[in-house]
């Protein structure tokens, strides 16, 4: 801004201010679309981007180098009998199979998974659930140990009974004391605990395959231990597993990975359906475009707060007008020109939605930390969504200030001079 323009500017900005404190309470209420619409704009885009941010870090940990196969819960009897017909359903020989045949395979484990009938030390919380796998589990689960170790693939094969307690299932077995070393009865075999992992992350619900569960609340053994020491007596279960975990190279294309597994196990399944994979690279890119576009209709639905807000501006400048014809036409007869007066009107009708932009976005922070309070959700305000809501209210104002500013730049002298006469 050159400094004739600052002279210019300078004047016009305290004017405004002045005209505006006078009238503090109309001010106020036209300001109150901008203050609604700007603080739905920030809170709105506040709380999506938290949710976003918890689904997006949850399918990151998943690893993007990994699938996952898990197999389908069947609750009815006669329906899994039926199934079963058709293909006896995920197995350790589907994954000698993959092994083989996926060339991109760097690391698979297995999963067997169960809840314990009998627990000692009793659960005072929910029952942690147990994983039988292998030891590469951990690296490809990104499992960061806080105390002791992760099993052996030694310990595996020798089926040790040893075992390896989620942050959950810690504070749940031995709230008062260290875990390591102690022991854990699961069903009627003991297992000593080598290891306690740190804090994961968990899906709230169901997310394209994978079921809802505390991935703190878990205990990990062995797969050979659990097969040979926990499901002895289920013989026929031996070779069922359900679930595996693959990942692949870093170069490898992920996609196609995909495609080749799923068309082994369809191959072997019959094309039973008995089983869901689950591609966390193309899920991220997924929820990726779905938070582009939730933010999208967001702002969209916002913004009609903010043209409500602008035509109250509009409204309450013409009034304004109406009520200051004289003053027009005074600053018109003592040499002001018309580019002036509709700076002036344009002024204020900027300032109007610069301050209530201010507020809004105070009140749209307020709101999001008292959403994040209330219902426990993770809210995140951004730089961006303050900066968008802040440009879009200050452009409404522009606006729908334009068409009053003109208006009075237009009115006559001499006739403006005669309105109170």
């Amino acid at each position: 801004m050159t400094g004739h323009r600052r002279r210019q500017f300078l004047p016009d900005l305290g004017l405004a201010l002045q005209n505006l404190g006078s009238r503090k309470l109309r001010s106020l209420l036209t300001m109150l679309g901008m203050i609604f619409g700007v603080g739905a704009v920030v809170s709105m885009l506040s709380i999506g981007a938290g949710a976003q941010q918890q689904v997006l870090a949850f399918i990151e940990q998943l690893g993007v180098r990994n699938l996952i196969v898990e197999s389908k819960d069947i609750p009815d009897s006669q329906e899994l009998l039926k199934l079963r017909r058709t293909s006896a359903g995920l197995s350790f020989k589907d994954l000698r199979v993959i092994r083989a045949n996926v060339d991109a395979v760097t690391a698979s484990s297995p999963r067997k998974r169960l809840t314990p009938n009998t627990l000692f030390p009793k659960s005072k919380l929910d029952m942690p659930g147990v994983y039988g796998v292998e030891p590469q589990f951990r690296d490809i689960a990104g499992l960061h140990l806080v105390a002791g170790r992760f099993f052996t693939a030694e310990e595996n094969d020798r089926m040790r009974p040893v075992c390896v307690l989620g942050e959950g299932a810690k504070a749940n077995l031995f709230p008062q004391k260290q875990a390591v070393g102690e022991s854990v009865k699961v069903h009627e075999q003991w297992f000593r605990v080598i290891g306690v992992l740190g804090s994961q992350l968990t899906a709230q619900s169901e997310l394209s395959g994978l079921k809802s569960q505390d991935l703190n609340n878990l205990i990990y053994v062995p797969i050979n231990s659990m097969m040979y020491r926990v499901e002895d007596n289920l013989s026929y279960l031996r070779d069922e597993i359900d679930g595996m975990y693959i990942q692949l190279d870093r170069n490898a294309d992920i996609g196609a990975a995909g495609d080749m597994v799923r068309g082994i196990l369809n191959t072997s399944h019959r094309n039973a359906n008995d089983f869901s994979l689950v591609v966390p690279a193309e899920l991220l890119a997924e929820q990726k475009r779905t938070q582009r576009i939730f933010e999208m209709v967001m702002v969209a639905i916002a913004s009609i707060s903010l043209m409500v807000g602008g035509i109250g501006i509009m409204n309450i400048m013409l009034a304004s007008i109406l009520e200051r014809t004289h003053e027009i036409g005074v600053r018109r007869a003592v040499g002001a020109r018309q580019g002036d007066v509709l700076r002036q009107f344009l002024v204020e009708a900027i300032l109007i939605s610069f301050v209530g932009g201010l507020l809004g976005i105070a009140c749209g922070f307020g709101l999001s930390r008292l959403v994040a309070f209330m219902a426990g959700w993770s809210t995140i305000v951004t730089l961006n969504s303050i900066l968008l809501a802040f440009l879009v209210s200050v452009s409404v104002g522009l606006i729908f200030g334009i068409y009053p500013a003109a208006k009075a730049a237009r009115l006559d002298p001499v006739e403006a001079l005669r309105h109170d006469a």
